[in-house]
């Protein structure tokens, strides 16, 4: 079945995330945007290397493959211009990527064409843009720069964090506000209570959605929830995913423990999570998105 437009999956992605364009943006910030320019035309033929989230798009495009036509698009959103985006377009086409449809802005932040693509998520390094994207009720997520061990596993594999990610960040305000005893005696009372959705319940539903038309023990797509939740607050994540009728095949509660090695163990191709603690003990492990949302990111001066 080759889905319509409305029914496919679509990422938002920026250049800077999607190829290594550390050089010229280098180039960028010490000789100014003239000197960026022409160095990107005087290269438009030599390919950038692949950036951080380069293998999480080769992923979800071959998803296509087959006689699953159309189930994801890549959509390019770029700060370049149209003369210094052709070196990003030569890219694509000498890495084989099937990307054919872009926005590119000079400068100006691209996220308001999130709506217009129809895109379920935007990845980006420029985290002004990103916070824009949530805060028009996009699912957005910052490209942190990482080290990952990029594993060979045939599966599309995506991690979450839960709190600010796929749920409201109201269980965190409790946290935040009155500690983690409070917490823990707030979520057992309110256990049957599902939580509200997140920024990423969105496209959570539609990874479900590609999910749900496979066999469970022969799907492309595995996903996570890695939590620093532990007992007794598992229940109501765990419950509140049911009640959204949503499969995630792992949940792992980790009770504060840092995430990366259980991310690692997981072979995530990608971890989204609200607080930079817990990304920068993944970053070693596997690509990681920050997730600029909730009372987590809220500044501390107010």
């Amino acid at each position: 079945m080759i889905p319509g437009k409305h029914e496919r999956l679509v990422i938002a992605i920026s250049s800077r995330a999607l190829f290594d364009l550390d050089e010229s943006h280098r180039i960028f910030e010490e000789q100014g945007v003239e000197a960026y320019a022409r160095y990107q035309i005087e290269h438009e033929n030599d390919p950038l290397d692949p950036g951080m989230a380069f293998p999480l798009v080769q992923k979800l495009l071959r998803l296509n493959e087959g006689d699953k036509l159309n189930q994801v698009e890549v959509i390019l959103l770029s700060r370049n211009s149209g003369d210094t985006g052709l070196r990003i377009f030569n890219s694509i086409q000498y890495h084989g990527l099937d990307i054919s449809r872009a926005a590119f802005t000079n400068g100006r932040t691209p996220y308001g064409y999130i709506p217009a693509f129809g895109a379920h998520l935007f990845l980006s390094t420029h985290s002004d843009d990103v916070i824009r994207a949530l805060e028009a009720g996009f699912a957005a997520a910052t490209i942190l720069p990482s080290t990952p061990r990029f594993g060979h596993l045939p599966q599309l594999r995506i991690a979450f964090d839960g709190d600010a990610v796929l749920f409201s960040d109201e269980a965190e305000q409790v946290y935040q506000k009155r500690g983690l005893a409070e917490f823990s005696r707030d979520e057992a009372e309110q256990a049957e209570t599902p939580l509200q959705g997140g920024p990423f319940k969105p496209f959570l539903e539609r990874l479900h959605r590609i999910q749900a038309s496979y066999p469970p023990d022969d799907s492309p797509i595995r996903t996570a929830l890695v939590t620093a939740r532990a007992a007794p607050a598992h229940k109501r994540a765990i419950l509140t995913l049911r009640t959204w009728g949503i499969r995630i095949d792992e949940a792992i509660f980790l009770g504060g423990r840092p995430k990366g090695p259980f991310l690692r163990a997981f072979g995530a191709d990608i971890f989204f999570d609200d607080q930079r603690g817990h990304l920068e003990t993944a970053t070693d492990y596997v690509a990681t998105g920050h997730v600029p949302h909730g009372v987590a990111n809220e500044p501390t001066d107010r």
